[in-house]
């Protein structure tokens, strides 16, 4: 990794399969120990089911708020200023319960790489498979 800024472009957002919009703010394989993209799910919206191999999240809820699936956890409410450490294999989801969007940024560890993505909203029984 080399020292550097790397300003906000929201003009880059993307939609995803997840149904999520995403902005990648760093990820790049110069620096591969982390990844930060900022998450925002529109009123109404739950995002498909889904784990990630190889690849912890952290999610820091920035405004909004959502029931987050996480897991072996009973579903929660979660608002500003929670924090969710959601580790590899971990099967999650979250939906916006809220009147406005949810944003959050959403910090991987190594990076988020496509290949680690796996969608799991047709598996059944999905929070015992890990």
């Amino acid at each position: 990794m080399k020292e550097s800024i790397k300003k906000q472009n929201f003009k880059q957002e993307y939609f995803t399969q997840e149904k999520c919009y995403i902005t990648e703010l760093s990820n790049t394989p110069d620096d591969p120990e982390i990844s930060i993209a900022r998450a925002r799910v529109e009123p109404g919206v739950s995002t498909r089911r889904h784990r990630l191999k190889g690849v912890s999240e952290r999610f820091f809820i920035i405004s909004g708020k959502g029931l987050v699936e996480i897991g072996e956890l009973s579903p929660q409410e979660v608002a500003a200023g929670d924090v969710m450490l959601i580790p590899s294999m971990c099967p999650q989801r979250i939906t916006n319960t809220g009147k406005d969007d949810l944003i959050f940024p959403a910090i991987c560890s190594p990076r988020f790489v496509q290949d680690a993505y796996e969608d799991i909203e047709d598996i059944i029984p999905v929070f015992n498979q890990r």
